[in-house]
């Protein structure tokens, strides 16, 4: 029905929407679905969906109206009308069945709208009413049970209840149902319903009580069993199950005569057993079972068994073993039945999944394997077979020799980690760490190919040759390792830097080594470092205690040097040496020509031009000059007693004056000008800028120096006076 609806109001959709183009003058305002006389109603109450649609229009012809509701997003109704009033969809006497969320869409000549969604919830269900085929049956007879549930629609689920216990669950395609009442006696029957609307359920009230009554089969099994009493294992037993004649009128009926989980037989009116009795327990249960239609009844006996042996047990011995060792296994029963064996022997035979072994003692001896395997015993007498346990044996590989190592450097005065590690040996395996033949430390690895560690102090550099370590898996030797070989490092103490050359010309141009001595064990890394850079000039790796470093000086490298040497324990730091480089004696030399021949050129400027203004002023008068002097020593000798004295050279010069007009008339005579010229008897002093290098410790305070050379100006006597 839903599906001819869809269809139709498809049809009627895609025949509006092909006349679109006409609808230019209608407009759908509005379209809105209430329900009457609540959303809220009971069971029984008469519901009426009002759909209420608004148009503007021009158009004075009647207009065909499709109004479509939906329950759920599902199409439920159609109606095509071209009345303009409200469209009303009835629900009479609503059930719980109608509730839902409710639609109504509108179209109309190629205009459609939809209304929203309004919720109908209806509460009350009606009692259901149960109905039985027959109130007295016998054990296994079915009964057949119809639930009723008046008025109620939609998908319907009923239960059946046997007083508080759940029967059987049927849909209504199902109902009446048949079953069977478990157990004699009277049945009290109920049923409900559930009314499904997805995605929700309502459930009934239970309905109304039927009882019925079951009565008894008539007929038992019969259980008979010979000899019952004085039973050892391997006789035999004559077992019987049967029913009585009222079994004629149950022609369906099945009897099972079984002993514990092993059925023994079966049949339909008598069955017969011969067996051949083995223990299991110190009493055997035989039961017998007979079932008619789905009813069951029971006999059971139980019967005292004495054993004639006891299950064997299977024992290694040692009970650990290695590879390729000889291995014994023990087969035994512990409880023997002499009397009923007669001498009969015991068979004792150990099986495995490779190979079988028999031996009347149940002794075993033969190789242990090189993987895991697992045995078992059995153990045959008079027809009876008992099999022991499995036992699992499982040889161990024996430890190699272990081999002893370091974890990092050795370290004087630090702790060190050793490892003890043997490449084969099944876990768990004890390591001992022993130092000039006593024992140190113990330790039980339970991993395989994991190393046993042990933390030692470096005390001395030639310790370590002491230790070596033992390794045991087991009740064999235990295996050595060699002494370990590992060398001790000296951590770094202290380190020297010191300067060639120590004295002399430390000026640019110049080669200088830095030297660093240090103590330490190799190899060791030297770094040469100044104070102004935090790079190192330079780096080198050397194997004895001390190394250099050579560089030509210029005037940039005047600094504070250090050097530090490194090794695999620590670093340190040398002395700060101070370098103070002057400059290159050929910029002295030409910085001091250059001066004495300025000097020069300005005084013999100066010179010429005095002279030159002075000639220019001079009287046409003549001119004396006449010198003195100290006489001349006669002879060598005086000579070599002269005084050490300056000479001292006397010159007058006479100048014409001419005549000036502005001024006082001149004195007669001459100026006499007295010039006392000093001659050094070594010469001017030398003046040269010497570098220096100053050692100073790490707080940067001069230690020790090379002194620069100072010059002494030389003394020059005052010059004469000059007399008129």
């Amino acid at each position: 029905m839903g599906l001819l609806l869809l269809l139709t109001s498809t049809l009627l959709f895609s025949s509006f929407h092909s006349g679109t183009a006409l609808n230019a003058d209608l407009k759908i305002t509005s379209v809105d679905l209430s329900v009457e006389p609540s959303n809220e109603v009971s069971r029984g109450t008469n519901v009426t969906l009002r759909c209420k649609g608004k148009v503007l229009t021009s158009r004075i012809d009647a207009l065909i109206r499709v109004y479509t509701i939906s329950k759920d997003d599902i199409v439920i109704y159609n109606k095509t009308t071209s009345s303009s009033e409200d469209f009303l969809y009835h629900l009479p006497e609503a059930r719980v069945s109608n509730n839902g969320k409710y639609r109504c869409r509108m179209h109309m000549m190629g205009e459609e709208m939809g209304s929203q969604a309004v919720t109908l919830s209806v509460t009350g269900m009606s009692t259901p009413i149960l109905q039985l085929s027959k109130a007295i049956v016998t054990e296994g007879e079915a009964v057949n049970a119809t639930c009723l549930a008046p008025g109620e629609t939609g998908s319907i689920w009923f239960n059946f209840y046997d007083g508080s216990k759940d029967v059987d669950k049927i849909g209504p395609s199902s109902n009446p149902v048949m079953f069977r009442p478990k157990g004699v006696g009277d049945h009290v029957i109920r049923c409900s319903y559930s009314v499904f609307v997805m995605p929700d359920k309502f459930s009934s009230p239970q309905s109304n009580a039927v009882n019925v009554t079951v009565k008894e089969l008539s007929v038992v099994p019969v259980l008979t069993i010979s000899p019952q009493d004085n039973v050892y294992e391997g006789d035999a037993l004559k077992i019987t199950c049967s029913v009585n004649d009222a079994m004629k009128y149950y022609p369906d009926a099945l009897l099972l005569l079984s002993q514990g989980d092993t059925l023994l037989s079966t049949g339909n009116t008598s069955v017969h057993a011969n067996w051949t009795v083995q223990a299991t327990g110190p009493k055997l249960i035989i039961v017998c079972r007979l079932y008619v239609r789905s009813a069951e009844k029971v006999e059971m006996k139980t019967v005292s068994v004495t054993e004639l042996f006891s299950v064997p047990t299977l024992h290694m011995s040692p009970s650990e073993v290695f590879q390729g060792d000889s291995i014994q296994l023990t087969c035994t029963s512990k409880i023997l039945s002499y009397d009923k064996l007669g001498g009969e022997p015991l068979i004792y035979r150990l099986e495995s999944l490779e190979d079988n072994m028999t031996q009347a003692n149940g002794l075993f001896v033969f190789k242990a394997k090189k993987i895991d395997f697992n045995y078992t015993c059995t153990v045959v007498a008079k027809g009876i077979k008992k099999k022991s346990n499995v036992l699992a044996i499982n040889p161990k590989v024996p430890v190699s020799a272990p081999k002893i190592s370091v974890h990092g450097s050795a370290i004087l005065g630090r702790e060190l980690e050793i490892s003890c590690l043997s490449e084969t040996g099944t876990p768990p395996i004890t390591y001992t760490l022993w130092k000039n033949n006593k024992q140190n430390k113990a330790v039980r690895v339970q991993e395989f190919h994991k190393p046993a560690k042990f933390t030692v102090l470096v005390s001395e550099p030639g310790q370590l040759h002491e230790y070596f370590c033992r390794a045991s898996n087991g009740n064999r030797e235990p295996e050595l390792s060699e002494k370990l070989r590992t060398a001790v490092i000296v951590p770094m103490t202290e380190a020297y830097l010191m300067v060639l050359p120590t004295s002399g010309d430390i000026s640019e141009g110049h080669s200088v080594t830095l030297i660093c001595s240090f103590t330490g064990t190799p190899p060791v890394t030297v770094g040469w470092y100044r104070d102004s850079d935090s790079n190192a000039l330079n780096l080198t790796t050397t194997k004895i205690n001390t190394t250099s470093y050579t560089f030509i000086l210029s005037k940039k490298h005047s600094d504070k040097y250090y050097c530090k040497a490194q090794n695999r324990a620590n670093s340190v730091e040398s002395n700060r040496v101070e370098l103070e480089v002057g400059m290159a004696k050929w910029k002295k030399l030409l910085i001091s020509g250059t001066i004495i021949l300025v000097v020069s050129s300005v005084v013999m400027v100066g010179c010429v031009l005095f002279i030159r203004s002075r000639r220019g002023r001079v009287q046409r008068e003549p001119v004396s000059v006449w010198s003195s002097r100290k006489p001349e020593t006669g002879s060598d000798d005086e000579i070599s007693t002269a005084s050490n004295d300056p000479e001292v050279e006397y010159t007058e010069v006479v100048h014409p004056r001419s005549e000036d007009p502005t001024r006082s008339p001149l004195r007669k005579g001459t100026d006499t000008v007295y010039s006392e010229l000093q001659n050094s008897l070594h010469g001017a002093a030398d003046h040269h800028d010497y570098g220096s290098a100053k050692y100073v410790d790490q707080n940067g305070d001069q230690q020790h120096g090379i002194p620069q050379h100072n010059t002494e100006a030389n003394n020059y006597s005052d010059l004469p006076i000059p007399v008129d």
